[in-house]
């Protein structure tokens, strides 16, 4: 086993250890109506026909030859929003709710183009924008692309920029 493995293992016996007394941090999943825990974990061992690709592919359809010889699409080997909302639903049964926030931002998140998103995180680094440049961005999370979450990030940063001066022209 890697010294990765090892520590994943340790995070997982201390989240087995852990119990979650805020049942509204997680949601049903896809599993039948059953609620994944940490022993779901990891996903694509326990449950490989829940993580699907971005076309709905199984996992044992993609081959290190087919990846070799051209055959898979490189964006099928995104993860996809289902798979990131089932880790946050382990996350939070297992008592992480702030990976559970983190997962469902990335879930948020893979409706956003690339280029959008790292303009997006540009426009988060201090003294980058105004307080309204970052209200417009969750503006747009919210309207375009169905991001509550994110979009209330933004305008948490934006309040909290402000209160810090660290909005352009501040500095």
């Amino acid at each position: 086993m890697s010294e990765v493995d090892d520590l994943v293992a340790k995070i997982m016996a201390q989240m087995g250890n852990s119990s979650s007394s805020d049942s509204s941090a997680s949601a049903t999943s896809v599993n039948n109506g059953k609620e994944m825990t940490a022993d779901d974990y990891p996903l694509y061992q326990k449950h490989r026909d829940l993580v699907k690709t971005p076309k709905g592919s199984n996992l044992d359809d993609i081959t290190l030859q087919k990846v070799v010889n051209n055959q898979v699409d490189p964006k099928e080997l995104r993860i996809t929003p289902e798979a990131l909302k089932l880790q946050g639903e382990i996350a939070a049964n297992a008592g992480r709710p702030a990976i559970q926030k983190n997962l469902q931002r990335a879930a948020e998140l893979t409706r956003v183009p690339d280029d959008r998103v790292l303009q997006m995180y540009d426009a988060l680094r201090p003294f980058r924008s105004t307080k309204q440049e970052l209200l417009d961005i969750a503006k747009e999370l919210r309207d375009k692309y169905h991001a509550e979450v994110c979009a209330a990030w933004f305008e948490e940063a934006a309040d909290y920029y402000e209160s810090r001066k660290k909005l352009k022209g501040d500095n």
